[in-house]
């Protein structure tokens, strides 16, 4: 395994890691925001009671995602150093804001946390939708980065390399940042609520449960139900726009993602199978005839450019295909099962049966699983670039023998950090258990 591959591996793989608690750190808050509300409408202490074990959960992970977020911001200085060279001269400012709105989230985090039940409710809604808005737009903040890489705008390049023109505000507000910070937010957000619902899910399925343990995670999984829906539905038509800034900005990332080589009108939808460069086709798919030149235009006959319109050394790697496939045929399942659950629940009024609770169990996982792949999709697809069409990820990276002892150490690093929070979650909630707290509120 040659340098430059080791340093994507690293990278990679930490990014990966920060994402699980990053995504968490989005979403939970604002499952938070939801139970403070319907508490102060109901008058349910149930509500309150999640929100200030939802807030414990949520103490925890913000702790590893601080670490891990520190780590990938070092290693990227240090795998990618010529594409630091640029991004301190270009696209510095979302970096300069992103303190700010973790200050936000940091301060009004242990507020609420160490204070919310002496304070108002004004001033705890105050608090936490502080913490909400601080980790909402970190997230945003740092994705504006990530967006940039893939739509570079706002400077020019020298032929000695010299950066020139920049516009900080044009970098800032690059074309795919819109659709890319709200397609982070609304996954994230819709995450959290399959995690929520699968806990609450596995829950249920336990036998043994006092009534008051049972209406408990009834709601729980209820309101996570309700904006689990919303989010992914929400997602997927993020997802359309998504598909036509491909289709302007980077046909070819498009292209590689629908394992398509010929420029088509009324292109179909390939799904699932694999891509072939033999054949030079999607083999073991199925079809939805104009499906894609409808996604990239509003228009059957949309022409959809294909990887031959570009040359073979700037392919983006063609499993592309796959990993696109399983983040939207998730994106797809959770929308169908959030929507059949609330069908099943308040439309038929029954009760949840257990093969309808085993698969919401799995719906947290498999939000989590399209998270990541939805990630790679998007870093892998814009390879050989690191910034499109301007640095190539060889150029960027360190040429430093380092990186293989550092790739050992920071997987070694992730995994023990891994079983280390589900370890100290499951040790505090083994030692608090709904049922004493459930006993103490009623």
């Amino acid at each position: 395994m040659d340098i430059v591959v080791m340093a994507r591996v690293l990278f990679g793989s930490s990014l990966g890691f920060h994402i699980i608690y990053a995504t968490i750190g989005v979403g939970l808050p604002v499952m938070i925001i939801i139970a403070e509300v319907l508490h102060y409408i109901k008058k349910d202490s149930d509500y309150a009671l999640m929100a200030r074990r939802w807030t414990k959960g949520f103490a925890i992970i913000l702790a590893v995602s601080i670490a891990s977020g520190t780590i990938v911001g070092v290693l990227i200085s240090l795998l990618f150093p010529n594409f630091m060279e640029i991004v301190g001269q270009v696209i510095a400012l979302p970096f300069q804001m992103e303190i700010f709105a973790f200050l936000i989230e940091a301060v009004f985090m242990s507020i609420y946390l160490y204070a919310a039940d002496r304070l108002p409710p004004v001033l705890r809604f105050i608090s936490i939708i502080s913490v909400a808005l601080g980790a909402t737009a970190s997230a945003i903040l740092i994705t504006d980065v990530h967006a940039w890489m893939n739509t570079p705008a706002g400077f020019n390049i020298t032929p000695d390399g010299s950066v020139t023109d920049v516009d900080t505000w044009a970098a800032f507000f690059n074309p795919s940042f819109g659709v890319t910070a709200i397609h982070v937010t609304l996954s994230a957000y819709m995450t959290v609520a399959f995690i929520i619902a699968s806990i609450a899910a596995i829950r249920l399925m336990r036998r043994g449960l006092s009534s008051k343990e049972r209406n408990y995670h009834k709601k729980a999984l209820t309101i996570a139900l309700y904006f689990g829906a919303i989010m992914s539905l929400g997602t997927a038509i993020n997802g359309h726009e998504t598909a036509q800034m491909l289709h302007e900005y980077n046909p070819r990332k498009l292209a590689a993602a629908e394992g398509l080589f010929e420029t088509t009108r009324y292109a179909p939808l390939s799904i699932g199978g694999y891509t072939s460069l033999e054949d030079q086709r999607v083999k073991y798919a199925v079809e939805i005839p104009y499906a894609l030149s409808f996604l990239a235009g509003d228009r059957l006959d949309t022409e959809v450019l294909g990887l031959n319109e570009f040359p073979e050394e700037l392919w983006p790697p063609l499993y592309v295909h796959v990993l696109f496939n399983v983040m939207v045929g998730i994106g797809s399942l959770l929308i169908v099962v959030a929507f059949f659950a609330i069908f099943w629940k308040h439309v038929l009024k029954r009760e949840f049966p257990g093969w309808l609770l085993a698969i919401l169990a799995v719906s947290g996982p498999l939000a989590m699983i399209a998270i990541e792949t939805g990630w790679c999709f998007s870093c892998i697809g814009r390879q050989p670039w690191t910034i499109t069409d301007v640095l190539r990820t060889g150029e960027a990276a360190t040429k430093s023998s380092s990186v293989r002892f550092l790739l050992g150490l920071f997987l070694t690093l992730y995994i023990t950090l891994l079983f280390i929070t589900g370890f100290v979650l499951r040790s505090y909630f083994k030692r608090n258990p709904v049922s004493k707290d459930l006993d103490a509120a009623h």
